[in-house]
């Protein structure tokens, strides 16, 4: 059975929009019914992207909404927030989608901290802030998807900047599900989307990767199964796999450990035998 915030007719805001993931669940959406808002920092992608929603639209252009949005600034989100409203009425669906990526090393490269968190984890912060209170007021069964990521749960090195702010974004999502769900007659649910190895940002696609729609697929399915964690697998890692990945990284504190024991030379044995 669909959810009801899935239903024909509601509404939809993807931040991150214009491209990848974000493009695919417009179009999935609005394939489905849904009357759909892409923002995104890029106007010029954003233009051609709302043309494609449309195609799919059953109202067409009269269906889409498209709003150029820095998602680092609060202002812009409640700019958005007034054009979503006096357009469509209402928000059944918010995915903090948008995201930037800078390497950064843990001691150095401050712009990169500064742009990754303002965009990744403020980014969220804005849009819970000025979307979830009008969500909670509408009194209709509600969503809110937000962006994590892999390397925000096992923390890989190569990217600390990246990894603390998805791992941000992860514990905000934890917490606020926890306070919704804690709300009496909440209809308002929250959803961490996790996405595994995914062709995004105009790359070339690997064989093993997934297409942003095999995610845009994935998550709705996971959402109308009611599932919080939505982890998605690739080509390469099998949900299995995943599990045990995530495991040894908590085992790292319970076993007391190295940090990120899983690339620590004298853990190689034992990670390879504990992921076979």
């Amino acid at each position: 059975m669909s959810h009801p915030a899935l239903a024909p007719g509601r509404v939809a805001v993807v931040t991150g929009g214009a491209s990848g993931i974000g493009l695919a669940v417009c179009k999935r959406l609005a394939g489905r019914g849904m009357r759909v808002c892409l923002a995104d920092v890029d106007a010029e992608k954003l233009v051609r992207a709302g043309e494609e929603v449309a195609e799919l639209a059953a109202g067409g252009s009269d269906h889409v909404v498209t709003c150029a949005v820095d998602v680092s600034q609060r202002s812009d989100l409640e700019r958005l927030q007034g054009e979503v409203l006096r357009t469509f009425g209402e928000v059944a669906l918010l995915m903090n989608n948008a995201a930037a990526f800078r390497f950064g090393s843990a001691f150095r490269d401050r712009e990169a901290w500064e742009t990754t968190f303002a965009v990744n984890v403020m980014g969220v912060v804005h849009g819970l802030q000025v979307f979830v209170p009008k969500m909670l007021e509408q009194g209709t069964a509600c969503l809110v998807i937000n962006t994590g990521s892999k390397q925000g749960i096992t923390n890989p090195p190569g990217i600390p900047n990246y990894n603390a702010a998805k791992a941000a974004v992860r514990s905000l999502t934890e917490s606020l599900q926890h306070e919704l769900r804690n709300i009496e007659g909440c209809q308002v649910a929250a959803h961490l989307l996790v996405p595994g190895w995914t062709t995004t940002g105009g790359r070339e696609h690997h064989p093993s990767a997934w297409l942003p729609e095999q995610v845009a697929d994935w998550m709705i399915a996971a959402v109308e199964r009611g599932d919080f964690y939505i982890l998605c697998p690739d080509g390469e890692v099998s949900p299995e796999l995943d599990r045990k990945r995530v495991l040894w990284g908590a085992m790292d504190i319970t076993q007391n450990r190295p940090a990120l024991s899983r690339w620590h030379p004298d853990y190689k044995d034992e990670f390879e035998t504990f992921e076979p």
